[in-house]
């Protein structure tokens, strides 16, 4: 198998790792029947992708057999910002789902245990004709028999319409919230949009809290943040 290096993976401070740990818990209480998870938002910087691999990073540490997918073939942010390292030229999603690879040439083996990658490739100029074709589906199909968990970091729906045409191959999207910088519309829009493709929408992230400014709910709620 082909092999990726995480060479910039922190190791995640306490209230961090326990509202990953919070948040493994609650998936396991939507039903084991929810094994392809995407990860969405309003729009960029509020720390979904952060939270995708971090959320890969739990499930694998808990002994599951874990794949994350990097489907935001607009602005990736995964390679560069965790400084990734393969001994070849990286293959990626926009290969496979232009016909150019096939499946065994795009998924990585990392540095985190049990936790495999697919990078989202070279950026290219129709993401959302090549995130609808059949290709996708295949792949997600077959990914779901083989792994435990199926993680998709997907790009914003309040900016692009790529999210909705991925989820409908999931069994549930979760949407992460920066706290205190998206609107209450926004985010309904953004909830609209995904009722409409018909997924299981399996809750919400406020992501990037500030407890300094609440320090009354600091003791008893810190753990709680995902950042």
């Amino acid at each position: 198998m082909l092999k990726a290096t995480f060479e910039k993976v922190e190791d995640m401070d306490y209230s961090t790792r326990e509202a990953l740990n919070s948040l493994r818990t609650n998936l396991r209480f939507c039903g084991g029947d929810n094994k392809v998870i995407c990860l969405t938002s309003c729009r960029a910087c509020e720390g979904k992708s952060t939270t995708s691999i971090n959320l890969a990073r739990v499930l694998a540490a808990d002994g599951k057999r874990v794949i994350l997918i990097d489907a935001d073939l607009r602005k990736s942010v995964l390679v560069g910002r965790y400084h990734i390292k393969t001994e070849e030229e990286i293959s990626g999603l926009s290969h496979y789902l232009s016909g150019q690879v096939e499946k065994e040439e795009i998924i990585y083996e990392s540095n985190v245990k049990n936790m495999d990658v697919i990078f989202s490739g070279p950026l290219t100029p129709n993401p959302t004709e090549l995130l609808g074709n059949e290709y996708l589906q295949r792949l997600i199909t077959e990914l779901k028999e083989e792994y435990d968990m199926v993680i998709i970091d997907t790009p914003p729906l309040g900016t692009v319409i790529d999210t909705a045409v991925i989820v409908p191959n999931c069994d549930g999207v979760i949407l992460v919230i920066e706290s205190e910088t998206i609107s209450y519309k926004a985010v309904q829009n953004v909830k609209k949009q995904l009722m409409n493709t018909g997924v299981k929408i399996l809750g919400a992230i406020l992501n990037k809290v500030d407890y300094n400014n609440k320090p009354k709910y600091n003791y008893y709620y810190n753990q709680y943040s995902v950042k």
